[in-house]
């Protein structure tokens, strides 16, 4: 055996198989919510093994050739072998986010949230700026995103906004973008043309599917009707379609006005309510899991995940893995996935 440790084939093929049989049981179905999380389990499995696989027959063949070359020179299999080689190292990169992103609900679409921090327009210019720098993510990796809420700012920017981010490991890929944002720039929006510093900050909420058990009391939720903001003219909506949920023992709101029906803005606030709720529940046993192991995992409002300075020199470095780079401008433009595997690897 090759590969052994994280890429443990034989433990991976073990796992699988009692999985498998797990699912040929009569009443696997009747447990939706599990059964639905076993076999993303096993999609996740046949993947990793597969890659395994793969790069096991990969690495034997470049021994192979590396055996040639020590018996006679030869550049064209010199060559072969650097290329060889070359296709190795992307085959592992591959594997390792593969086995990286293997969590139960990484494969999940998410819920993004952005919310300017203190300092008026200039922080709902640089929300506006972070929503653009995901949806353009999006647009790059073959990711579709619906913004379900959004806040326009007063004068510039967003004052809230919440897109639904559908994808294979959309969540996988966006959870650790929680956090606080920081921006260093020369403010356009400054006469004297100063420099100031922005904060925002980003949540991010797995979507569960429907029939996920979560229970909510009706007396525990306070239900907002309003207006829905618009462009003007003929596209505004001139009925209170809008609707702002409250869950009052936890504090949690969620709002929804993309939909002109209210109705229907009713039932996909509800959806993202029930996402929430679970995901609390979820990072309260988590919680408490790690303080029995003695582990502190606190992220809040004033955890500062990432830096993004514009002046007087470019730079974007996360704050966790100390990944950094100056290209700034294409950071701001969607290119973002550095961050999100070196935060991977770093977890």
């Amino acid at each position: 055996m090759i590969l052994g440790g994280l890429f443990d084939l034989e433990k991976k093929e073990k796992e699988l198989n009692d999985l498998e049989n797990l699912m040929a049981e009569e009443n696997f179905w009747n447990d939706i919510n599990r059964a639905n999380q076993i076999s993303a389990q096993v999609s996740n499995l046949k993947k990793e093994i597969e890659g395994i696989q793969n790069l096991t027959i990969s690495i034997q063949d470049l021994k192979d050739l590396t055996a040639l070359l020590e018996t006679e020179e030869d550049l064209e299999l010199n060559k072969e072998i650097e290329e060889n080689i070359v296709t190795l190292e992307k085959q592992l990169e591959d594997l390792e986010i593969s086995v990286l992103l293997s969590n139960p609900y990484d494969e999940l679409n998410c819920y993004l949230e952005i919310h300017p921090g203190a300092g008026g327009t200039e922080s709902c210019d640089w929300a506006a700026m972070l929503l653009r720098m995901y949806t353009r993510f999006c647009e790059k990796n073959n990711y579709t995103y619906e913004i379900i809420d959004e806040q326009k700012g007063e004068e510039a920017g967003i004052k809230s906004v919440t897109v639904l981010i559908k994808g294979l490991y959309a969540y996988g890929y966006f959870k650790n973008e929680k956090g606080i944002h920081r921006l260093v720039r020369i403010s356009p929006f400054d006469s004297g043309a100063r420099r100031h510093t922005s904060f925002a900050s980003v949540s991010i909420t797995p979507e569960f599917s429907a029939d996920v058990e979560v229970e909510i009391n009706e007396k525990d939720l306070k239900i907002d009707v309003y207006r829905s903001s618009g462009k003007g003219g003929q596209g505004v909506n001139t009925t209170d379609s809008a609707v702002r949920i409250t869950h009052l023992p936890t504090k949690t709101v969620v709002t929804c006005q993309n939909e002109r029906s209210q109705l229907k803005n009713k039932e996909i606030a509800m959806q993202v309510l029930k996402s929430k709720l679970y995901q609390l529940e979820l990072e309260k046993k988590e919680a408490e899991i790690n303080k029995i192991k003695g582990i502190n995992t606190n992220i809040d409002f004033g955890s500062q995940i990432r830096s993004y300075v514009l002046e007087p020199y470019t730079l974007v470095k996360d704050n966790r893995t100390d990944y950094e780079t100056t290209q700034a401008d294409k950071v701001l433009d969607g290119d973002i996935l550095g961050f999100m595997v070196a935060m991977l690897k770093n977890k």
